[in-house]
Order: C-alpha cells, then structure tokens, then sequence
C-alpha cells in the first residue's frame, strides 16, 4: 500500500520512517516533508493547506491511507474533505478537532464532562479582560497567578504564564491587541496557574474504544530549569515514572473517557490521536489543554519504544475495529528526543545555515535524528526553521538513554544551534 504523510515537522519524520518499516507499505510521500523525510520517505512539493492540491495527489497516486500530523490542517477539515472524495484519512473530523482549534470551546466541553481542569474566564475582547484583571486584583504588588492563552491554534507559543499583575495586562496586550499570534487571539482565556509536574498522556481512539500509549512528558519552556518563554516543545522522554499505574487508571477513567463521550454527546465523534496535556497537582491531574494528533516532540520517543506495525493500529482506528486489535508491543528501553532549536528560537531566528555531523550522530547506536526546521540546499542541509531537530535515543535506562542523545547532539553543528541540557532531568526523583 502507498501511504502519504502530511506535514512537515518532527512528528512527521517520525511517523513516515515508522510507517515505512511496516511490511505491508510500498511507499511514503510526505507533502511537503523536509531534509530528513528526503531520505526515509519522497518528499512532495504540496503545502498543508493546500487540500485541493493534496487530494488531487492522493488521487493521481493511488494513496491507500493518508496521515494528517499538524494540527491546522486538521482544523481545517483536511479528514473531511479526503473522506469526502472516498480516500482513507487519519485524524480527526474539523468539528472534532476545534477541542484544539478553540481553548475556549475545549474549555467549555471540559466543564460540561466534570473533567478536572483549571478555573477559568473566557473573553471576547482585551479591554474585557484588562479589567477582569484589573478590578480582581486591585493592588498592583499583590502576587498574580495567572496563565493568559490565545484560544486558537499558535503553534505552543499562545500561553503566556504570570506571575504579576503587569505581566497579565502585557499578556493580555500581546494576545487581544498587538495580536502577536494572529487570530488565534480573537479571543482569549485567563485560567488559575496550576502548580505540579506536566505530563502528557496520548490515546488512539475510534470513538468507541480507547487505546492509551505510556505517558511521556514534555519540556515546554525554552531554558533549562523550566525557565524562559514556552515553546513548542524542547524535548520529551518516554515512559515517565511520574505517572504510574494507578495515576494511568486515574486519568483514564476520570479525563479520557469522558472526553470520548462528551465528544460523542456533541455530535463530533472523535477518531485519531487524543492528547491530554495535564497538570499534576495535589488534589490529582488536571487538564492544561487537549491537542488533536500526535504531540511533538513526544511523538519521536513513543515511536522509538513502540513494535507493534503503526499501520495495523492506524487502519484499525480509520475503520473503528479497535478493540480487535491484539494489545501494543513496546520496546522496555525509555527513550529521549531532545530538540535542537536555532538561535532566538522561539523569537526570530536565521534561516538556511549549514547542518553538519548529522551522519555521525546517526550512526551512533540507538541514535535517531529527526528532522524538524530543516531543507535541502543542493546536497547541503540547512535549518529553515526554530525548532530544527529532535535527536532521539533509546537507552537501558533513562540516564543512559539522555547520555546516548546528548553524544549524538555533540556530534551536531551549526550556527547558533542550542538546546536544553535537562531532558528527562525530573524523572531522577522518581527512580530509585
């Protein structure tokens, strides 16, 4: 069978070069890929946004199966139109996917379903919420605990933390007035700062059955330590010892599968990927956001671990037979991607600069480098965009798997190439 990939990020390398192992697939498109997607799958010049042009490529090419990985086309109704024309889609339908599309109609839903998440305001307009903010914390050297968030899509960079009243009113100015993430600042939410670790929990589901993969957790803020502005991701590992067995249960029967059923209640059926971003507090897990589709960078990891064929599991949730499915093999090893970002990354940053060493890390065993912001230059791969590679590694245990990353990051160069030095860091005190 003839799989195409859409997107052209992380995630997308990472499920192209597993697709491609399965058995049973001939070939992988990936539109519009980037350098790495170059050498594990075809690279087809067509945008995310282009359905017309994608569906008119999956028609010409005689594409048995096509897996949407961002999240925008996704809100776009990419599934929808591809089914609609009779190809074979993974993801979620346009309505389904607004519980990432808008935090305010995730929200919404969330407090509809009793699922455990943060207290919230939505409002329609930045004067609005100035004064919220204004008259619900009257002294200006009071302490603020606030999270401010764009409702729509702002590629993980839409959530402003505070911790001062002046720091809420920028947030709020950055959002709604200079609208520095575009529309997505239409409108907006101010929700309680919740204090914990962060996890991140994927399920695949058909809408009837649920099939969880092992926690992972993310690293959002751009600096070691969890300090800096958030970003898309600057790494993630995979499983992690802070969620165990009992806490897995928890979130199973207390967020995913009200979610499900809320889902259904609505009349957006949810199949594909359902990720819960949560908090964990002291009063248990709570939800920060869902996402639609596979996270990166905790795709890359979760890949890495994962045995079973991922077209089986794919094919299964496109054709709601789920629960026919045997249960998940997963490599025992963890494993860790740590992301490589480029200089100002997540303000602005330079484009096209020589990639070298990415053979040397590669070749470094249980070493894969995934391929991000990156393109072709001639022969020559150059970054083209902020978070460029997700270098991944798999160890006998989570301190050897960060030192396997870490020796294939060293391998790397290019100008102005950074990361953070603490992936996976916080699962020290839950090992013994």
């Amino acid at each position: 069978m003839k799989v195409l990939v859409v997107g052209n990020g992380g995630r997308e390398h990472a499920l192209a070069w597993k697709i491609s192992q399965s058995p049973r697939v001939t070939e992988v498109f990936v539109a519009p890929g980037n350098a790495g997607t170059a050498r594990d799958a075809t690279n087809v010049p067509i945008e995310v946004s282009d359905q017309a042009g994608l569906i008119k490529f999956a028609k010409d090419n005689g594409i048995d199966l096509t897996v949407v990985g961002p999240e925008a086309p996704l809100v776009d109704g990419l599934v929808d139109a591809m089914e609609a024309e009779g190809l074979r889609a993974f993801g979620p339908s346009g309505q389904a996917a607004e519980l990432e599309g808008s935090k305010v109609f995730c929200k919404n839903l969330l407090h509809t379903a009793n699922v455990p998440t943060a207290t919230y305001r939505a409002f329609r307009d930045g004067d609005e919420a100035n004064r919220y903010i204004r008259d619900r914390y009257s002294d200006p050297q009071e302490p603020v605990q606030v999270v401010v968030k764009a409702d729509g899509l702002a590629a993980g960079k839409g959530v402003i933390v505070c911790d001062t009243r002046e720091q809420a009113l920028v947030a709020i100015d950055r959002i709604a007035s200079r609208r520095e993430f575009g529309a997505a600042g239409k409108e907006l939410i101010i929700e309680e700062k919740l204090i914990g670790q962060e996890a991140s929990v994927l399920a695949i589901t058909d809408g009837e059955t649920i099939l969880t993969l092992p926690a992972a957790q993310d690293h959002k803020p751009a600096h070691d330590g969890d300090t800096g502005p958030n970003t898309g991701g600057m790494g993630a590992y995979c499983p992690t010892p802070v969620i165990d067995e009992e806490m897995m249960q928890r979130i199973e029967a207390d967020v995913l599968v009200p979610v499900v059923h809320a889902m259904k209640r609505a009349r957006r059926p949810f199949k594909g990927v359902l990720y819960a971003g949560l908090m964990l507090t002291p009063a248990g897990p709570k939800v920060l956001e869902f996402n639609v589709r596979f996270g990166d960078p905790e795709c890359q990891p979760l890949l890495m671990r994962l045995q079973t064929d991922l077209v089986d599991v794919i094919e299964a949730t496109v054709d709601g037979r789920l629960s026919e499915l045997e249960p998940l093999q997963w490599d025992e090893r963890p494993s860790i991607c740590v992301v490589m970002a480029s200089e100002g990354y997540p303000g602005s940053y330079e484009k096209g600069r020589e990639i070298t060493g990415l053979d040397r890390a590669d070749a470094i065993e249980d070493v894969k480098v995934f391929h991000a912001g990156t393109t072709l230059d001639d022969d020559k791969v150059v970054s083209n965009g902020g978070r460029v590679l997700g270098v991944t590694a798999m160890g006998n245990s989570i301190s050897n798997a960060k030192l396997q990353a870490y020796t294939a990051v060293k391998e790397i160069r290019w100008p102005g190439a950074w990361c953070r030095k603490d992936i996976s860091d916080k699962a020290r005190s839950y090992v013994s």
